[in-house]
């Protein structure tokens, strides 16, 4: 391939790792990854309601990596509640989960920036043969599509499976219970899914660029020694 065209794919890759390290850096700090509704089992059963009349008991939720807000739905009009997981939930939300996703968070735009950077240096500059060249490529852009995996993998498991979204609606309620009437991953979530499938795109691209994947070179330059020594 003209070297001309690999600088404008390694271009693209480039652009393409910035800005999913700033989307996930914008992600990080937003309320969009969880929107739902919640329903008040205890309003409703006190009064019997159904059909339209459950409306008056279903609040809202939405919340992020740090804090959110929901909107309490007893009968009498909402009421808003703002909070935080940091120190307020720590104690019912599973905070390892919660931690390990931050964490991931955190590697997946440093290495989304790392990643950025050498393929802006292989299109300009003259890339080495280990961690600057095709290897270090596949690997960064490995690295950062996986921690988008786990990001999505832990999420998906704290808030369906450990029931994120009904404990955070009963945190200091002593008298009702609010049960998840709706739930759905927001704008946020969908962030770091777009950036891992963009990492595996960066890896087709230095493919298409004419770079081998690193173990095939290896392989075939161990066959033709091979063939060789057998010559002799």
């Amino acid at each position: 391939m003209p070297a001309q065209q690999k600088k404008l794919i390694f271009c693209t890759a480039g652009v393409l790792s910035l800005a999913c390290a700033l989307g996930t850096a914008a992600a990080i700090g937003t309320q969009l990854w969880v929107r739902g509704t919640i329903l008040c089992t205890t309003g409703a059963l006190l009064v019997n309601a159904s059909g339209p009349e459950l409306h008056k008991f279903i609040g809202e939720i939405q919340y992020g990596l740090f804090s959110g807000q929901r909107v309490r739905q007893c009968g009498l009009g909402g009421r808003p509640f703002q909070f935080s997981f940091f120190p307020d939930l720590l104690k019912i939300i599973p905070a390892s989960i919660h931690v390990s996703v931050i964490l991931f968070c955190t590697v997946l735009i440093v290495f989304a920036l790392v990643g950025a950077g050498f393929f802006m240096f292989n299109a300009f500059g003259s890339p080495y043969e280990t961690l600057h060249g095709p290897v270090g490529l596949y690997l960064w852009s490995f690295i950062a599509c996986s921690c988008g995996c786990l990001i999505m993998i832990l999420f998906s498991s704290e808030v369906k499976i450990h029931h994120l979204s009904e404990k955070i609606a009963n945190f200091k309620e002593g008298t009702f219970t609010f049960k998840t009437h709706s739930e759905q991953f927001a704008n946020s979530f969908w962030t770091i899914l777009v950036c891992s499938l963009v990492h595996f795109l960066n890896a087709l691209l230095i493919r298409f660029a004419g770079f081998e994947f690193p173990f095939s070179k290896s392989k075939d330059s161990g066959t033709i020694t091979g063939a060789v020594d057998l010559m002799y």
